[in-house]
């Protein structure tokens, strides 16, 4: 099973190797070059090699580094807004245009439900075209000066500018959405970029790379980083970048501070969203939605559902309609079965991390009310019961598990629930399940996160709505509009107009 793409604009960027493989090429300082050697790129469907990608040399990297510092950011900063937006409004309608392959690289390259990689598709095309709402975000202020004296007959402009050269390292769950919502507030702000796709599925980045270069971006503004994270640190390290933005682990979000040095930061870093259920809430409504957010590609999401706080008067029925709709689901290949809801987990690796999760729980205590079952990197949905006693032990509970592992625990009211949410590190989602508005605002001003979704799970989606954690999941905010204040900074200019008698102050 090889991965072969067909829209026209694609033909240039690869080739198809002597065992049939497809062999991609990475971009480096405005041109489609080959790497220094190759590196297999294995489906999670099936383990077989999909394709090939370029792997760049330490030369080339320092190419890709200096092509968008030296030029690249100068030439998209040139690039008028208007021209911006009207590149990218092009590059939604050759995503449309090449759809199908689009689609089916998120389902061999990251092992997504066909319905995941079309929402997936769909939503970055729709990212594309709402740069025409944030345009305005790039709007700066106007300060008088006659408000203190010793600013009379002045007043000063505050500018929102581009750091210069931005580095956006994404991650593996949406290879192709995130490097969208990364990249597209940076160029549309007028920074160059460097972009470091996943290791794990990297192409769906490099096709939405050729897309952008396509619908008519300076070339050189932006190089595709198609290298280990072993060589990483230097990039990070590397001076001629100013701002970083990372989705990732909270361990490796750390790491990239620590090398990284004064810089500007956008980290959107682990979670473990809680939902909590009052006991006035719509019983099927809430175990609906927090299967969905439990399941969504296989849990596999920074806003997965993760622990269910259930207050004592409903516990018994939700946790009996939650054991028999997870009971139900069961992973599938999703090339095979075109309506699977949940696909693989990414790699047997990752797999195996739930295995020791889930066993790890069971050992301190915890009761498994799914039965257990793997095969490969296919892993069905387990629900632990825990009691709150115990819940602080737990690796599931201390740790950014990815996968589709949630915690059961029964509390005995409102105030009880906070306090165990609040309790954890992380501090991205929450949602809340309650028939009463007031007590269901009321838990949401008590909790300790960026977002709190009532009576829904937790879903970024295109970031219409701002996004972001607190404590340990992560710095900034990321959305429509948002992500620009975290990829420009001021600049202030001062005009002095003393003697001129542009004022004539009493």
């Amino acid at each position: 099973m090889s991965l072969v793409v067909h829209h026209p604009i694609f033909k240039e960027i690869y080739r198809i190797g002597e065992d049939g493989v497809p062999e991609f090429k990475a971009f480096v300082d405005g041109r489609w070059v080959w790497g220094q050697k190759f590196r297999d790129i294995l489906s999670p469907v099936d383990g077989s090699v999909i394709t090939r990608i370029s792997v760049l040399s330490r030369e080339q990297i320092e190419r890709a580094i200096e092509g968008v510092y030296g030029e690249g950011r100068h030439l998209i900063r040139n690039y008028p807004g208007e021209k911006r937006i009207e590149s990218f409004l092009r590059a939604a309608e050759l995503m449309e245009d090449a759809f199908d392959d689009f689609v089916r690289t998120l389902i061999l390259d990251a092992g997504k439900p066909k319905g995941n990689a079309e929402g997936e598709v769909k939503a970055t095309i729709e990212r594309l075209r709402k740069t025409t709402f944030e345009s305005r975000a790039i709007l700066g202020d106007y300060i008088p000066g006659d408000w203190s004296e010793e600013t009379l007959e002045s007043e000063g402009i505050v500018k929102r500018e581009p750091y210069g050269v931005v580095l956006a390292i994404t991650p593996f769950n949406y290879p192709l959405f995130i490097p969208a919502a990364k990249v597209v507030p940076a160029l549309l702000a007028g920074n160059a970029v460097l972009l470091k796709p996943a290791s794990a599925d990297p192409l769906a980045a490099i096709l939405f790379v050729r897309a952008l270069e396509k619908a008519g971006f300076p070339a050189k503004s932006i190089s595709l980083l198609t290298i280990p994270g072993r060589f990483m640190d230097d990039v990070v390290a590397d001076r001629r970048i100013r701002a970083i933005t990372f989705t990732g682990s909270t361990e490796v979000g750390e790491h990239i501070v620590k090398i990284g040095g004064i810089k500007a930061y956008h980290l959107e870093l682990g979670g473990k969203d809680p939902a909590i259920v009052l006991d006035d809430a719509d019983v099927e409504l809430t175990v609906d939605k927090i299967v969905r957010g439990v399941i969504s590609f296989s849990g596999q999401r920074c806003d997965a559902i993760r622990l269910v706080l259930v207050q004592e008067g409903i516990y018994g029925e939700v946790r009996r309609k939650l054991v028999e709709k997870l009971r139900e689901i069961k992973p599938a290949n999703p090339i095979e079965n075109e309506n699977a809801v949940m696909g693989p987990l990414i790699d047997e690796q990752s797999a195996r991390y739930i295995e020791e999760i889930w066993k790890d729980a069971v050992d301190k205590g915890a009761r498994s009310l799914t039965e257990f079952r793997r095969e490969d990197n296919y892993v069905c949905p387990v629900l632990l019961e825990v009691d709150k006693s115990i819940l602080p032990e737990l690796r599931a509970f201390n740790e950014d598990v990815f996968g589709p592992v949630v915690i059961l625990v029964k509390v005995k009211d409102d105030d009880e629930a906070v306090e165990i949410a609040n309790s954890s590190r992380f501090g991205l989602d929450a949602a809340v399940f309650s028939s009463c508005e007031r007590r269901a605002r009321r838990v949401a001003r008590l909790l300790e996160v960026g977002s709190v979704f009532i009576n829904e799970y937790p879903r970024h989606g295109i970031g219409y709505y701002p996004f972001g954690g607190v404590k340990d999941s992560g710095v900034g905010r990321e959305g429509i509009g948002y992500s620009l204040f975290q990829l420009t900074t001021t600049k202030t200019i001062v005009h002095n107009f003393k003697g001129y008698g542009v004022w004539e102050y009493m």
